[in-house]
């Protein structure tokens, strides 16, 4: 089987933007299968660990859906060479995240035969997913789609050899690693049982908590269901999970629901348009902030007509009531709040090096940044934390608790700090001319330039610049222009 990134004359590239896999992608479908595959992925022991230790898809599930697929969108784009980069991006990457799990078994994200196991995870689910709705592949059709996730693979590893050449010995590598490699992880647990449970508003609902509170509390749960009902009965009864009463009907109806959609005009769903809409900021002068400024005034009315009709609970209802602020000074933080919402980047409750790379890694990829810059960027970061961990890890256990960083209330704004402002400065500054212009702060913040933060030539000096990152992530300052980048959901 043909294991190359290009076809012949007469059929369709392996990888590109006119291949199957880059199709699924506007399909409402794969919405499902995606998480279905995600959940198989975390239920490997090695991914588990790895996706427990260093992802941020429980604190910023939206950022990581953001920047996954802009990841997917270049790793199938038309040229070759957005595709190597991209390749050599994600091995970067992932060459920075190794260590062991709870059990003292080591993990490695740069594993070959684990990677394989997220590309057969992504395949399997696609092939499910259009079976339960109603529209199977063909056996042709399975097996081009098999040899476009197998180039996939090599385009990432160099060659696909860890999975099967041939599409029959797929399905018994499949059902071999589900029935003697997965896990009940805390990670598949978590995606299954508390990410939709506590899944955060994107921006487009930020301003209707009532409305997303209530949305979630019914869709949650059913998202759980189907998830559960989708995979495969081994690894469903090795871990316990629980068959609840009629899941497989709608399991099957949600899929079949979703499946209708292919009646819809073309171009009517859109996944790189509904994901931009979530998350677009309304000070952007992107030309759709408009609409989705719009789109979050109706929200706001939606969800204050809910709250009218809603009886009060006395805070036993699905919203939690935020607690009061307790800095002084407008536009401060509690250490508190500022701990969570922005030094733990992964959400575990602590701060360790993880938290630093999940910053680096965000800053990065919305720099584009390649080699040496980017090495640069989280070797500044790795300083920053040598620094905080001598300062306030009071109890020597590797890692900074939300007590310890509290008790020390700590002026952040030492030496390496300053150093990460000024290489990330110089990150920005893709020209070199020592001063930031419109297009590069859009690169960085992707809102408008911000006038009231630039001096009379139109311009963002590196002075400004590094005070303003120093008073946000020192200050616990609010409304900066680093705020979103670092707390967005």
């Amino acid at each position: 089987m043909t294991t190359g990134t290009t076809g012949t004359a007469d059929e369709a590239p392996l990888l590109g933007p006119e291949s199957q896999f880059r199709a699924f992608f506007d399909d409402p479908r794969w919405a499902l299968a995606i998480i279905r595959a995600t959940v198989l992925e975390a239920a490997h022991p090695q991914i588990g660990a790895a996706l427990a230790d260093n992802s941020t898809f429980v604190a910023h599930p939206w950022r990581r859906l953001r920047n996954t697929f802009l990841s997917m969108r270049r790793m199938l784009d038309a040229d070759p060479a957005v595709r190597e980069r991209e390749a050599a991006r994600l091995n970067r990457l992932h060459a920075r995240m190794s260590g062991s799990d709870s059990r003292g078994r080591a993990y490695d994200a740069m594993d070959r035969a684990t990677r394989a196991w997220v590309v057969a995870t992504l395949y399997e689910s696609a092939v499910t997913m259009c079976r339960l709705s109603g529209q199977p592949l063909d056996q042709d059709t399975m097996e081009h789609v098999y040899a476009e996730y197998r180039a996939f693979l090599a385009a990432l590893d160099g060659d696909a050899g860890e999975l099967p050449e041939d599409l029959n010995d797929f399905w018994r590598y499949f059902d071999r690693v589900v029935e003697d490699e997965l896990e009940n992880t805390e990670a598949a647990r978590i995606i299954l049982y508390r990410l939709f449970d506590h899944l955060p508003a994107p921006a487009l609902l930020d301003g209707a908590p009532t409305l997303w509170a209530v949305g979630r509390a019914v869709v949650g749960p059913l998202l759980g269901s189907i998830t559960v009902a989708s995979l495969p009965e081994p690894y469903r009864r090795r871990a316990g999970l629980p068959e609840m009463p009629g899941a497989t009907t709608l399991m099957q109806g949600a899929y079949l629901a979703a499946g209708l959609t292919r009646f819809l005009p073309e171009g009517w769903v859109n996944a790189e348009t509904i994901i931009e809409a979530l998350s677009l900021s309304p000070d952007s002068d992107d030309p759709r902030a408009r609409t989705v400024t719009a789109l979050r005034a109706r929200m706001k009315r939606a969800s204050a007509l809910l709250r009218l009709l809603t009886p009060s609970s006395g805070g036993t209802g699905t919203e939690p009531v935020p607690a009061a602020p307790t800095a002084t000074g407008e536009g401060r933080r509690s250490a508190e709040e500022f701990f969570r919402q922005v030094l733990d980047q992964t959400g575990d409750g602590h701060l360790d090096w993880p938290d630093l790379a999940a910053m680096a890694r965000e800053l990065a990829t919305r720099l584009d940044l390649d080699e040496p810059e980017e090495t640069r960027l989280y070797d500044a970061f790795a300083a920053w934390w040598r620094e905080l961990q001598a300062a306030l890890d009071t109890d020597g256990d590797g890692r900074v608790s939300a007590d310890e960083y509290a008790a020390a209330v700590p002026s952040l704004a030492g030496h390496a700090l300053i150093r990460v402002a000024e290489v990330l400065f110089d990150a920005t500054d893709k020209d070199g001319s020592g001063t930031i212009d419109a297009d590069e702060y859009r690169a960085l913040f992707r809102t408008a330039f911000h006038r009231d933060l630039t001096t009379t030539d139109g311009t963002y000096g590196r002075s400004a610049f590094v005070g303003d990152f120093l008073s946000f992530m020192s200050g616990r300052r609010r409304n900066t222009p680093y705020d979103p980048v670092l707390t967005d959901a």
